[in-house]
């Protein structure tokens, strides 16, 4: 029986990519690394033929121990932590037969680099990203971009163990949707602006809001890894294209954020959440003190195309996009923050 290690599992993209593959596998026989027991008994009780082992992305000892037992590692925990990243590689260069299969989770924020050095938020870049004719590009993006470090690591990872190592990396944009996993069911972006709108009672963009980001749901983002796995432990690596060409962005089309802030704000508005349907421009420093990341999260662009997806895996995304979904994640976290009732709360009162 084939073997799978997955970290993250009770993370937004982790949970979701479990559900998926142990959905569409349910032979295979799957291990997730979780912290604590109270995290593992919400694995347990949705995935109770997941084996668990305890530990975090620092236990290096463990996660060599079960790369080395598995034909496949999905790795979704932390895509800037390089020592997990080369203790699963570790672990998949001790196996003792055929090709370790290491799927990676990146981020493209990898592509937000130049509005960060030029220190530019909120205004529209045309440039566009894409995996297919132009990979090389994509993996060779210079050192000052974020994630970049660790991709460096996972690329390299076939030429250091040829023939025991093929890699391949998974990029999503924006995400959003709700999730299918054990814990986390919900993303930071679109999520954390509503919630900073709702908490100082009024919309807001990052300049002039021109900005630009590709957008995925979360389940047609677990459809690449569910097809990276599916090929992975077909002969040969099936399909798809790992190691140097092993680059998979994620997405199902563009937002432009200024247009996401006035669309949060009209909903909440018409929820009666806030007063105006009015949008304040923000500069980097009003950002920052909002939310640490917000000017990279919420004012560069970040524009990849997922061709190789659609060509090597058959990848069609079929999700609600964030348009469609806004609504609900207003209400999601205007119920966080107490602002309206959930239901079992309209009940008991």
């Amino acid at each position: 029986m084939a073997k799978l290690f997955i970290t993250g599992v009770t993370g937004y993209i982790g949970g979701d990519a479990l559900f998926a593959i142990a959905t569409a596998h349910p032979d295979l026989e799957i291990t997730a690394l979780v912290r604590n027991s109270d995290k593992g008994a919400k694995v347990a009780s949705q995935f109770s033929k997941v084996r668990l082992v305890y530990g975090d992305l620092d236990s290096t000892d463990l996660l060599i121990e079960e790369a080395s037992k598995a034909e496949v590692v999905v790795h979704t925990a932390n895509c800037d932590h390089v020592g997990s990243a080369h203790a699963l590689i570790a672990g998949l260069s001790k196996r003792q037969s055929g090709t370790g299969y290491l799927i990676h989770t990146s981020g493209t924020g990898i592509l937000t680099f130049r509005d960060s050095e030029i220190d530019v938020y909120g205004e529209t870049s045309t440039k566009v990203y894409d995996d297919w004719d132009g990979i090389k590009e994509v993996t060779s993006l210079p050192d000052v971009a974020i994630h970049r470090d660790v991709d460096k690591i996972i690329l390299a990872a076939s030429k250091a163990h040829p023939g025991k190592i093929s890699t391949a990396i998974v990029c999503p944009p924006c995400i959003s949707g709700p999730g299918r996993g054990p814990d986390n069911r919900k993303s930071m972006q679109a999520y954390w602006m509503a919630r900073e709108v709702l908490k100082r009672g009024k919309g807001f963009q990052v300049g002039a809001g021109k900005n630009i980001w590709a957008e995925v749901n979360v389940q047609d983002l677990s459809n690449v890894f569910l097809g990276l796995v599916t090929a992975a432990l077909s002969p040969s690596g099936g399909k798809a294209t790992w190691n140097d060409e092993g680059y998979y962005f994620a997405e199902d089309g563009d937002i432009v954020w200024g247009e996401v802030a006035q669309t949060i704000a009209k909903i909440a508005y018409d929820k009666k959440l806030i007063k105006t349907t009015e949008l304040d421009s923000l500069g980097k420093e009003e950002v920052i003190q909002l939310l640490k990341p917000g000017p990279r999260l919420w004012g560069t662009n970040s524009r990849g195309r997922a061709i190789r997806a659609r060509k090597v895996l058959d990848w069609t995304p079929k999700g609600k996009k964030l348009s469609e979904l806004l609504s609900d994640i207003v209400e999601l976290e205007a119920k966080e923050q107490g602002l309206i009732k959930g239901h079992a709360a309209e009940v008991a009162g």
